[in-house]
């Protein structure tokens, strides 16, 4: 047998099992259905070369309406009131159509940040997640104010303000890749 050189193997990626093994066993929603002031944010994860990605996950985490978050080291821990079954927390796999969305309230301001979701992308073909921001249409004032976005360029800023759709929802795709590709974050 002669020894053969092996050069490296490429790295191993994620999926195609996200919506399988990673869905949240209380669904998608960060608030329950007839929650006063719930809100619907959806899109579609896109790929590098603008195809629907079917099997990725979307995970959002966010404060509630005052600014607080539901962590046992927060103000919320402390007995100051949520929003009733708010939990901070949703998780949505995408469908066949690369499609997601959750239903929740809009988030208060944190500190010095404007009122945002946290958005955490899983997908096959990444070896980690991708973590982005959801920032809100009518919140300019803020939105201009906040010191995050300031460090984003000019241009790039509007792939992170979600779109309102004219049915009382807000659309925020999110593009892998590619043009137009969302703004993400080292953390």
């Amino acid at each position: 047998m002669t020894e053969t050189q092996l050069g490296p193997t490429p790295s191993q990626t994620v999926g195609p099992f996200l919506h399988i093994g990673l869905t949240w066993p209380d669904g998608a929603d960060v608030v329950p259905e007839g929650t006063p002031g719930a809100i619907r944010i959806g899109g579609v994860l896109y790929d590098g070369n603008g195809d629907p990605v079917p099997d990725g996950l979307v995970e959002t985490w966010q404060a509630d309406p005052e600014g607080r978050f539901d962590h046992p080291d927060g103000e919320a821990s402390r007995g100051a009131p949520l929003v009733p079954g708010f939990r901070g927390f949703g998780r949505c796999a995408t469908g066949a159509d690369g499609r997601w969305e959750v239903r929740t309230v809009k988030p208060g301001a944190v500190a010095e940040q404007a009122p945002h979701i946290d958005v955490s992308v899983f997908a096959r073909g990444l070896l980690d997640r991708v973590v982005t921001r959801i920032y809100f249409p009518d919140e300019e004032v803020a939105n201009a104010r906040d010191p995050l976005l300031a460090e984003v360029p000019a241009a790039r800023v509007p792939a992170l303000i979600a779109r309102p759709t004219g049915l009382g929802e807000l659309r925020f795709d999110i593009r892998l890749r590619g043009e137009g590709e969302t703004v993400f974050f080292q953390i």
